[in-house]
C-alpha cells in the first residue's frame, strides 16, 4: 500500500518512497557549471529530455505541412535505378499529381521517392521530402522544395498519414510493406476515414495479394472487404483515384 504522505510538484504528485528522484527545484534550470568541471549531459538521454525532442519533431512537422495544401504520399524502393519500370511510374505519377494540384510528400531519399519528387517539380507542383535519420546517411534527393528531417520513424509516420489525402505504394522493401500495412490497419481501425490507397505494379503485388486471399483471408483472420484495395499500372489512372476523381476494380 502506497504512504500516505503525499506531495504534488506539477503535475506529478508522489510519496516519500520515490519523492527524492524528482527532487531537482526549478532553480537548477540557470544553474552555472564551474568553467574547469565538464557539464553533465546525461539528462539529453533521459526519457523526459527525449519526449521533449518528440515533441519538438511533432511541432516542427505541423508548422511546416500544414502550409503545403492537398497532398498525396508516395512510397517505394530507395534501391531503384533510374532506368527501373517502378522509377518510371513515379516520375509520370509526380507529375499527375502535381498538374491535379497536390503536393508529393515522400521520404525525401533516392529511388522511387526521388522519382515521385522529380516529376512533381518538373510539372511546377510542390516537392515535399519527410527525411528520417538512419545508421547509414541516406542522401537526400535534390527535387525537393521543402525537406524535414526527423529522428523518430512514428514522428515521420504521422506526418506522412495526417497531411496526406492518399497513399500511393511502389514496388519497395521492408520500408515500403511498413507504411502499406500501417495505411491498412488505421483504415480498418477506422482511424482513417475516405482515405484512397493505391498500389502501383501489378506484378510485383500479385504474390502478396494472393497470399493475402489465400493464406489470411480464407482462414477467417481478414474480411475479404477489407481486400478490396486498388492497384494499376497507369500513373494518371493511380492519380485519379488518389484525387477522389476515380474508382477502380480492386484486383
Amino acid at each position: 500500500m502506497a504512504e500516505p504522505d503525499k506531495g504534488r510538484r506539477g503535475r506529478l504528485t508522489t510519496t516519500t518512497r520515490v519523492r527524492p528522484r524528482f527532487s531537482l527545484a526549478d532553480a537548477t534550470l540557470l544553474e552555472h557549471a564551474p568553467l574547469e568541471v565538464p557539464r553533465d549531459t546525461e539528462f539529453l538521454q533521459s526519457d523526459p529530455w527525449r519526449a521533449l525532442r518528440i515533441m519538438g519533431e511533432f511541432v516542427d512537422g505541423f508548422d511546416a505541412l500544414a502550409r503545403i495544401g492537398p497532398a498525396v504520399s508516395v512510397f517505394g524502393s530507395s534501391r531503384v535505378s533510374e532506368e527501373h519500370p517502378a522509377y518510371l511510374m513515379a516520375r509520370a505519377l509526380g507529375g499527375e499529381l502535381a498538374r491535379r494540384g497536390r503536393a508529393v510528400i515522400t521520404g525525401g531519399g533516392p529511388g522511387v521517392m526521388a522519382a515521385a519528387n522529380r516529376g512533381a517539380d518538373e510539372a511546377g507542383g510542390v516537392s515535399v521530402g519527410c527525411t528520417i535519420e538512419l545508421p547509414e546517411e541516406q542522401e537526400a534527393n535534390p527535387w525537393l522544395h521543402l525537406r524535414i528531417d526527423f529522428r523518430y520513424f512514428f514522428v515521420r509516420k504521422t506526418m506522412f498519414a495526417k497531411y496526406a489525402q492518399a497513399f500511393v505504394v511502389l514496388p519497395g522493401g521492408f520500408g515500403t510493406l511498413d507504411e502499406l500495412f500501417e495505411a491498412l490497419t488505421l483504415i480498418q481501425t477506422g482511424k482513417v476515414e475516405d482515405f484512397p490507397v493505391v498500389r502501383m505494379g501489378r506484378e510485383h503485388w500479385s504474390g502478396l495479394i494472393e497470399w493475402l486471399h489465400a493464406g489470411v483471408a480464407e482462414t477467417g483472420m481478414l474480411d475479404a472487404r477489407e481486400l478490396e484495395l486498388h492497384v494499376t499500372d497507369d500513373p494518371a489512372e493511380a492519380a485519379a483515384i488518389a484525387c477522389g476523381e476515380a474508382d477502380a476494380p480492386s484486383r
